[in-house]
């Protein structure tokens, strides 16, 4: 699958109005304002942190998904990592009354309450990227099952480790629901499938690359005999390949990410990581703001979906609320040169 859309990853105007308002101009965009006065549809994603290529890719997709649908896409969340700062901003987007409000949650059970207060106003409630399965929203745009992707993770990294060895995960926040999902099944999976193999430690660098890599760095040191690294998230993906290439230990450990190709390039080159597990994150960008826009204009999900030409077959699972874009993919040096961001 080859992406044609370039990802402007860092828009000055996106991050300094903390906007991605579709079919608006510069101006309009940094004005802050949530409504257009023309009774579009107002779609609003609430990411983990702004700024970074994983959510500025999303951002792309829902651009132009709002552009196609004709609706209006709001994009703004946290500079930082903090699930304080994100409920400000899901709390300053109810006030700006949009019709659709979905976000991507730094602490799901704290977040909570925020969409239940959401949904009390008449503004329909969604979750994308991570789930918040306890709260009240009433449509999850799932990237890919987190069986699918820690299976995967766990066999892109045992396959170098020779299905043997000690391994650590670098993940992000504590708290992160779809994170957490994705550990539990590489610890049950790593002890069926592979016995000689275990997971020594987990820790939390947040949303910081630097932080990944100083912590990846001390996890070789605590556990001499190492030989596997995971990074659980697009900040930590880079941060543990990293900690590899300065510590001079290419071939030695070996190191697998949930990153963005465009991040993860100089590694994957140069064997510091050998794979790269992620899926389509423009797709889930555009599939979100398709859901949202179903969402209010009250139209069925159907068990099998066409949303564009990119998206002919998006299956819902209305036991779940969910629907899912599909498989994870695999990105490797040989085929990273296939994708734009």
């Amino acid at each position: 699958m080859r992406l044609t859309r370039t990802v402007t990853v860092g828009v000055a105007f996106a991050l300094a109005a903390g906007l991605g308002l579709a079919g608006c101009s510069k101006k309009e965009n940094a004005s802050g304002s949530g409504g257009s006065g023309d009774g579009k549809i107002k779609v609003a994603f609430v990411p983990k942190l702004q700024g970074i290529p994983y959510f500025e890719a999303m951002n792309t997709g829902g651009r132009k998904a709002a552009a196609d649908l004709g609706v209006e896409w709001i994009y703004k969340g946290p500079t930082t990592a903090d699930p304080g700062a994100q409920t400000e901003v899901v709390k300053s987007l109810i006030q700006q009354r949009v019709d659709v409000l979905v976000v991507a949650p730094n602490d799901p059970d704290s977040m909570a309450p925020i969409l239940k207060d959401a949904q009390s106003r008449g503004i329909k409630v969604m979750t994308s990227d991570t789930d918040a399965p306890n709260s009240v929203r009433e449509l999850f745009v799932n990237q890919a099952t987190a069986e699918g992707i820690g299976r995967t993770v766990t066999d892109a990294l045992l396959e170098k480790m020779g299905g043997k060895g000690e391994y650590a995960i670098v993940s992000c926040g504590q708290t992160a629901g779809n994170l957490n999902s994705w550990i539990a099944v590489q610890r049950k999976y790593t002890a069926e499938k592979y016995p000689d193999a275990k997971i020594v430690d987990v820790v939390y660098a947040g949303e910081d690359e630097a932080k990944a890599t100083s912590m990846a760095k001390d996890l070789m040191n605590a556990h001499p005999k190492l030989t596997g690294l995971v990074g659980e998230c697009t900040t930590s993906a880079p941060g543990v390949a990293k900690a590899v290439r300065e510590t001079g230990k290419i071939g030695k450990v070996f190191t697998v990410g949930v990153g963005t190709p465009a991040s993860m390039k100089p590694y994957l080159m140069d064997g510091s990581s050998s794979t790269s597990v992620l899926w389509d994150v423009e797709q889930l960008g555009y599939l979100t703001v398709w859901a949202g826009t179903q969402l209010k204009k009250g139209a069925p999900l159907q068990a099998t979906n066409k949303v564009s030409d990119k998206l002919p077959a998006v299956k819902y699972f209305p036991d779940q609320k969910m629907l899912l874009l599909g498989d994870p993919l695999r990105i490797t040096k040989d085929n990273v040169g296939d994708y734009d961001y």
